[in-house]
């Protein structure tokens, strides 16, 4: 890995591996439904603009709306339900526990593709690294959280779901289209549909939020999805598609190393052991060959989920 790759991945793991700890302080004063339609708001504000500029990516845009049912459905996959969903199971989780589970997406991923036959057999390295990730989540769930947070844990498997189908459908539908202005098509849909249901339900905040609130927002917008995404593509260019799906292993780590600095989560021997075995799962299942790497095309961004 070149310098400017590894600056370049570091970044993004930064920036994918804080939103739980800015998620956390964002909900103190806005509802879940509030949070997912001022970061996707506010993204489209940046996202649009930024893919108008490049005349590859304004040309992709006819195309996609001739394509929006595949749009809506990979909105809906990767933002819709996870986006909203995590933020209310971060009313119950820690940040950090959050991120962990996230971390078993490859795990999940793996076995969507078995189950609709889209991959070929695990062998031997796939099955225990789907053994150790279904071991780290039920160290996590069983060991380390109250009964209490069983029903975060279960609007966190929607999270985590969504996060695995995204990437089926963005690369059986969407993925010979360039990636910014079908990130931006799904930031944008996600947008519309909550304005709606925003205004009907809970309704926008009748005071302005604090400025610790407000700078959640935006970092979680301008760092956490604007510049997060355009980091992406910058690190498929430099190391390709499947070597960039590893940030998922670097993420979390600054998920819960800020957790604990920032919002003094308990750490414990349990969380502890349950990231391991989820990660090292994690990456058994997702491992590749550097042949395999050379035949997927570099159209397929999304294979890490958004944050």
């Amino acid at each position: 890995m070149s310098r400017r790759a590894l600056i370049i991945f570091v970044s993004l793991g930064l920036a994918w591996g804080i939103p739980y700890l800015f998620i956390k302080v964002a909900l103190e004063e806005l509802s879940p439904a509030v949070l997912v339609l001022a970061r996707t708001g506010l993204a489209s504000l940046l996202l649009v603009p930024l893919t108008l500029l490049s005349r590859r990516d304004r040309a992709a845009i006819p195309e996609l709306v001739r394509r929006w049912p595949a749009v809506l459905a990979y909105a809906v996959a990767e933002i819709v339900f996870p986006w909203l969903f995590l933020n209310r199971a971060e009313q119950t989780l820690s940040s950090s526990t959050a991120a962990i589970l996230i971390s078993a997406v490859p795990v999940v991923g793996v076995i969507i593709a078995l189950l609709t036959r889209q991959a070929e057999g695990l062998g031997g390295r796939g099955a225990l690294g789907l053994v150790l990730g279904t071991v780290g989540v039920s160290a996590l769930v069983g060991l380390d959280l109250d009964v209490s947070d069983l029903g975060a844990v279960a609007e966190m498997g929607v999270v985590v779901v969504g996060y695995a189908i995204g990437p089926v459908i963005l690369a059986r539908y969407l993925g010979d289209l360039p990636g910014l202005p079908v990130v931006t098509s799904g930031v944008v849909v996600t947008a519309v549909i909550y304005l709606p249901l925003v205004l009907l339900g809970p309704g926008l905040p009748t005071a302005v939020p604090s400025g610790e609130v407000l700078v959640a927002v935006a970092v979680l917008t301008v760092i956490c999805t604007a510049a997060a995404f355009l980091l992406l593509f910058a690190l498929i260019g430099e190391v390709g598609p499947v070597r960039a799906t590893t940030i998922v292993y670097f993420n979390p780590v600054v998920a819960v190393i800020a957790g604990a600095v920032f919002l003094d989560e308990k750490v414990t021997a349990w969380t502890v052991l349950g990231f391991v075995l989820v990660l090292a799962g994690s990456y058994l299942v997702n491992g590749t060959s550097p042949d395999r790497e050379q035949a997927v095309e570099p159209a397929e961004p999304e294979a890490v989920p958004a944050r």
